[in-house]
């Protein structure tokens, strides 16, 4: 009998990752978003990713392991730092931003000295990473600032036929993308908030810094996810104080639960309902606040930008 990883069989599988090798892309479940795989050490594949995606350069992409030890194999350093957090929270939605081996394609890292490297916490992203031996540069599979996919569905909507092979292995978990960590410089910088939160990785190593927002959207970027307008439906979001509505057109309110894990599982794919309905507006509460929410914050308030 043909032995299965979630609802994806071998022989799929086995495909994606012949792809993969072949510089192709391939999209796969991660436990944040669908990914839009392609050979990170591949140059040219890497090109079809910022192409299908209409992704702009300064944009660097985050590269995926099924291990420290292919992490290790990209980046130059692997400080202690590094090492107690992956203890901690890998496989998961972490990513490190450390400098970077020479061979990894400059294309790839927004011309950078650092790349951004995790090992997810889905059976098929990691079954996929180890089948095509190979790491896997992936961003969210859609055309840059939509909604990010959190459905198999939903990377065939916003792709079509620009991606070669779709592994469908159900809803992602989280719902939204990782959080992002810089240990390249003298002090740890959070780049990019996530469900693991800023409080959650000081407690295993210590007082980190925040980035503050980037003014210059043109310049190489040193995390995904960082420009002002991010993760946004086509329809005008509104964020809304509580009992409150926009006064023009039509438009509809997504109720949202009261948790932050949740919440962050559903956003995105509520966000794609509406988006699909036709309306003249979508509203959503605003949400509380306190680190567990700065995440849900950070993504709302990004595809509420115009």
């Amino acid at each position: 009998m043909e032995k299965k990883i979630s609802l994806i069989s071998a022989e799929e599988l086995g495909r994606a990752a012949a792809l993969i090798r072949a510089g192709e892309l391939v999209a796969f479940p991660t436990e944040t978003v669908y990914g839009l795989g392609a050979n990170a050490l591949d140059a040219s594949a890497v090109d079809k990713i910022y192409a299908s995606k209409e992704r702009p350069p300064s944009s660097p992409l985050i590269v995926h392991v099924d291990s420290v030890a292919m992490a290790r194999s990209i980046v130059r350093q692997w400080p202690d730092k590094a090492e107690r957090l992956t203890r901690v929270f890998w496989p998961g939605p972490l990513t490190l931003v450390l400098p970077k081996r020479p061979h990894v394609p400059d294309r790839l890292t927004a011309g950078l000295d650092t790349v951004g490297v995790r090992m997810p916490a889905n059976p098929v992203a990691l079954g996929l990473i180890r089948e095509a031996a190979v790491p896997i540069a992936a961003p969210s599979a859609n055309r840059f600032t939509e909604v990010s996919p959190t459905t198999a569905q939903h990377v065939r909507d916003s792709m079509g036929d620009r991606v070669a092979m779709v592994l469908d292995g159900g809803p992602c978990k989280v719902g939204i993308e990782s959080t992002v960590l810089s240990l390249a410089g003298t002090e740890p910088v959070l780049l990019r908030p996530g469900m693991v939160t800023k409080e959650q990785i000081e407690e295993v190593i210590g007082p980190i810094q925040v980035v503050p927002y980037m003014t210059d959207e043109s310049a190489a970027h040193t995390s995904p996810g960082m420009h002002r307008r991010h993760y946004s439906p086509k329809t005008p979001l509104v964020l809304v104080k509580p009992g409150e509505l926009p006064s023009n057109g039509r438009g509809m309110r997504i109720e949202m639960p009261a948790e932050p894990r949740e919440y962050a599982a559903v956003l995105y794919d509520r966000l794609r309902k509406a988006d699909s309905e036709g309306w003249d507006w979508i509203a959503i509460e605003q949400p509380p606040e306190g680190p567990d929410w700065d995440a849900i914050r950070d993504r709302l308030e990004r595809a509420a930008s115009r």
